[in-house]
């Protein structure tokens, strides 16, 4: 039952506003927020749309003893942003109110192409792919060198229209999306561009070389790291997991199952080996973190998407702005807690700045 109350009034606490794409998106977040968070924050929850310029106020959802209130709030002293957006115009409007750097998560919908000139010029440079834009590549010719690539939209989220590129002994290439069996074959002598073209349509895609993954007995696996900010504000890992995807299928995305990063690298690798890529991910993920933030403002949180090749090195195929929670239900005996604790805790710690 939602209740309207009227305005707040000139109310000087200290609210934490977090904000969503849809109204119906409210309930859902605010209520994992604030029964995870360990701060007594007071929290609303609300949307772009909510937010009433000119009085300087923001109509959105509370949760006071177990009852949903709406009611007209003061500007928050932080915003922690969780509408998946790719500019930040609202943050920008926002943060001339209530301070720079009080809103994070400021652009949490990636684009591929800026994140992966940021790392290709930072001391990570060896971990990343070649990547090309793919209105800029001579499909034909990558292929004469790297006999598998992945063409991925330049916003996309969720292993969404990536498709595999395997070019055969024969000559034949197979294009392939999400499993592994070929939508398309391209034979010897016709053009691989003009299939692409006519399926890829007019979205943006980078061409990303292909790396000869690491399986689990016949399975593809990634490693995803969440990194997360608390209390002190510094980048700390919150978690590693390995994404098993099905049998014949390569995208990780539409995993099978989900494990510790910890008891795949020991079913992999003796323990020396094993402890070395875990101390690499560690190391690695924080200084992603950094070099996005560097790019896209302030964050508070977010994911780097690893693989290891045959030769047992880490490659990073991707970072997300707004990393999918869920996955890690299925790890047993994890706090599941401690992902959304995190961001309240780091948004305690702006309004001690």
């Amino acid at each position: 039952m939602v209740r309207w109350l009227g305005s707040v009034g000139m109310d000087k606490r200290l609210w934490i506003g977090i904000m969503v794409t849809k109204r119906n998106s409210r309930k859902r977040i605010l209520a994992l927020c604030q029964r995870y968070q360990s701060q007594n924050l007071r929290l609303y929850a609300f949307t772009p749309a909510d937010i009433r310029w000119k009085m300087q106020r923001i109509s959105g959802l509370s949760l006071k003893n177990g009852k949903w209130i709406q009611r007209i709030f003061p500007f928050p002293r932080v915003v922690y942003n969780r509408c998946f957006n790719k500019v930040s115009m609202t943050i920008q409007r926002l943060e001339k109110i209530i301070g720079k750097s009080m809103c994070f998560n400021t652009i949490n919908h990636f684009n591929k192409w800026d994140i992966y000139n940021q790392l290709q010029q930072s001391s990570l440079s060896q971990y990343v792919p070649r990547t090309f834009q793919y209105h800029e590549v001579n499909l034909a010719e990558q292929l004469e060198v790297n006999n598998l690539l992945f063409i991925k939209p330049i916003y996309g989220s969720r292993g969404t229209s990536v498709y595999r590129i395997d070019r055969l002994e024969n000559g034949d290439i197979h294009i392939s999306l999400h499993s592994l069996a070929p939508r398309i074959i391209c034979r010897k002598n016709e053009s691989i561009q003009e299939k692409l073209d006519e399926i890829l349509g007019q979205k943006t895609y980078l061409v990303q070389e292909g790396i000869q993954m690491s399986r689990l007995d016949r399975q593809y696996f990634d490693i995803r790291v969440l990194v997360q900010k608390g209390k002190v504000g510094q980048w700390k890992i919150a978690s590693i997991a390995c994404r098993v995807a099905h049998e014949h299928y390569f995208n990780t995305s539409m995993c099978e199952s989900v494990y510790e990063v910890a008891e795949i690298l020991h079913r992999l690798y003796a323990s020396e080996k094993a402890n070395e890529i875990l101390q690499s991910l560690n190391d690695v993920s924080v200084i992603a973190a950094q070099e996005a933030e560097t790019l896209m403002g302030n964050l508070g949180e977010l994911s780097v998407d690893f693989v290891l090749d045959k030769q047992s090195k880490l490659w990073i195929i991707e970072l997300n702005g707004m990393p999918q929670k869920s996955i890690y239900e299925d790890l047993k005996g994890f706090k599941l807690k401690d992902l959304y604790r995190k961001p309240m805790e780091y948004a305690y710690h702006l309004t001690q700045s």
